[in-house]
């Protein structure tokens, strides 16, 4: 398998599904993937095409164990190696997480470790009551780094993100709903279906709104210094756009709207 292959990209329409693709390792994230990864990721934000991504496992059994462990005598042997790896890991992190078009996690079977940090970037996550999920690094001596503490702090709050790391548990899919971790869960096979719909839920809503509201979600939870004068105004910008004009009046004719991201 090249190196290109180990994550695909397949398009249906305005939907584009990002599978990472080493099904013989259940997915197990290794130095080509986490690469690959981010230059998907990149090119995909850069697509206006585009309106909603899933981000996937390839086959039923998972999304991914985590880290290829093969590769740590070679790879993140030591603390140089390691933040290397770590700088790789991250910017492609923040790939996911910065698309500007909505991204959803479609989750089956097990998600674990780096598996579980991809797709804490992603916008949502839904999975199957199969599924299982955690952190079990400190089983391996492994600390999680400040970028994926983040996220995971900002999904579950301090005291369920410490649980996790310090048990180190892989949990079922009823108790990572409870602790807020995944939106839904639905039956094992209607996984896809759910994810789908959700998706083309999405797609059809006005693309330049979705990534707005993405863009104010995440300046508001950022925090910082008060909005500028220019960041209010940008609230109302949409009034200007084409994609207004369609909206209401598609609403008083009661059609659908043609959405066409401008």
């Amino acid at each position: 398998m090249s190196d290109t292959d180990v994550v695909l990209v397949e398009r249906d329409g305005d939907i584009a599904t990002v599978v990472l693709n080493r099904p013989e390792k259940l997915n197990a994230l290794n130095k080509p993937m986490w690469r690959r990864l981010g230059e998907v990721m990149r090119e995909i934000g850069e697509d206006a095409s585009i309106r909603c991504v899933v981000l996937r496992g390839a086959g039923d059994r998972a999304m991914g164990p985590g880290a290829d462990i093969s590769e740590f005598e070679t790879e993140r042997a030591n603390t140089a190696q390691a933040t290397e790896y770590g700088g790789l890991m991250h910017s492609t992190m923040h790939a996911v997480r910065d698309c500007p078009h909505p991204v959803i996690a479609l989750i089956k079977g097990l998600c674990v470790g780096g598996a579980l940090e991809i797709a804490l970037m992603c916008d949502m996550r839904i999975c199957g009551e199969g599924s299982r999920f955690g952190v079990p690094i400190n089983r391996l001596g492994l600390v999680m780094a400040y970028p994926e503490v983040e996220a995971l702090v900002g999904l579950v709050g301090r005291s369920v993100a410490l649980e996790i790391l310090y048990e180190a548990r892989v949990f079922d899919a009823a108790e990572a709903k409870d602790k807020g971790l995944v939106n839904r869960v639905v039956a094992d096979d209607a996984v896809e279906d759910e994810v789908y719909t959700a998706a083309r839920r999405i797609a059809d809503g006005a693309p330049l709104v979705n990534r707005w509201h993405k863009k104010f979600v995440d300046r508001v939870l950022a925090g910082g210094p008060p909005l500028t004068e220019a960041e209010k105004a940008e609230g109302f910008a949409c009034f200007d756009t084409e994609d207004f004009n369609t909206g209401y009046r598609a609403f008083l004719a009661k059609e659908k709207p043609e959405f066409k991201g401008r």
